[in-house]
């Protein structure tokens, strides 16, 4: 008897332990604050400062939910940071002033740059779903010819862009508001609604997915959609962050996202992990990245610390990963409830 109450009790401490390596990013982020606070108390002199943190963190946060969203779902997407680049320069080259000024309307101009993120987007999951090349192969090209046409499109940087076009990243109660409110929305789709379930299904077995009778397909294509689509937004956010439209725009965006998601807990292997935690993630990042600012670190230094924290991201994963396994194997393990 005593056993078979030892048991219930053991596997609530399992399920707490699991809860805990799900959310494990939140208690990190409040750690690392503490830290930062300690060490260079300057990033956190007053709310400004905090709120530049949130801002300046804005468009990697999308970009970042753009590539949580496709780990769910199994895939990866290695195009995101070119997408967020090349669809702020086209879009901005449609609404400058200065350059093609075919569009003044800011509204428009908004449209315009999610559309181009929405085609090309679509593009990548119609090539990995319905054509069945490897996303790999299919997002490294698309970041290498996206990298190029934008190159192509401008070697200098685009001025005279619409004050609404831009005020949109350049606002912190927007841009930041926004940010949290299509978190939560994602976060609410992916637990709540059938098309979330049917990602983290997609994502976990496509086979059996495909079983049940869930269009794989046609998820794995909504899942590229919806990346290209939060991949643009961001460009837009840092176009606006920033007023301008430099040629190097969203060039080192991809690696920092896949940092941020793993962190946030998302799994590498699909079919697990929150996508709201990848905003942990990026506010971890941007909490790691105004701490070397203010601290006067050198830029080259700056770029080593980002690969160490990517290094420290794959341990983290790695080491979360085992420890999850283990759990889970000593729940299934054969108890004897008659000793």
């Amino acid at each position: 008897m005593a056993t078979a109450e030892h048991v219930p009790e053991s596997m609530e401490v399992d399920d707490l332990l699991l809860s805990l390596l799900d959310n494990m990013i939140w208690p990190i982020l409040v750690l690392m604050s503490l830290a930062v606070w300690l060490v260079v108390p300057r990033t956190f002199t007053n709310l400004r400062s905090i709120e530049f943190i949130l801002h300046g963190s804005v468009g990697l946060g999308f970009v970042a939910l753009a590539e949580a969203v496709c780990l769910v779902s199994g895939n990866f997407d290695l195009s995101v940071g070119s997408i967020a680049g090349f669809s702020a320069m086209l879009a901005g080259l449609v609404v400058s002033a200065n350059k093609w000024n075919l569009i003044s309307d800011p509204l428009l101009g908004v449209a315009v740059i999610l559309a181009i993120g929405l085609v090309v987007g679509t593009t990548n999951g119609v090539m990995v779903g319905k054509v069945g090349i490897n996303p790999f192969l299919q997002t490294l090209a698309f970041l290498i010819i996206l990298q190029g046409a934008k190159l192509t499109l401008s070697t200098i940087t685009i001025t005279g862009l619409p004050d609404g076009y831009t005020r949109i990243g350049n606002a912190p109660e927007i841009s930041v508001g926004l940010l949290f409110a299509t978190f939560a929305l994602l976060g609410f789709v992916m637990k709540y609604t059938p098309f979330g379930q049917a990602v983290y299904a997609v994502g976990s077995d496509d086979e059996a997915a495909r079983a049940v009778g869930i269009d794989t397909d046609r998820v794995v294509i909504a899942v590229y959609a919806i990346s290209g689509v939060l991949s643009a937004a961001g460009g837009l956010m840092l176009t606006g962050f920033i007023n301008v439209v430099p040629p190097t725009i969203g060039d080192e965006l991809v690696f920092p996202a896949f940092a941020a998601a793993v962190i946030g807990g998302v799994s590498l292997y699909g079919g697990r992990g929150k996508v709201t935690g990848a905003l942990g993630g990026v506010l971890l990042l941007g909490l790691i990245q105004a701490a070397l600012n203010v601290s006067g670190t050198p830029p080259e230094q700056v770029t080593l610390v980002n690969g160490l924290v990517l290094l420290a991201a794959i341990l983290v994963y790695s080491s979360r990963r085992r420890l999850r396994e283990r759990i889970l194997s000593r729940q299934v393990e054969p108890r004897d409830y008659g000793q």
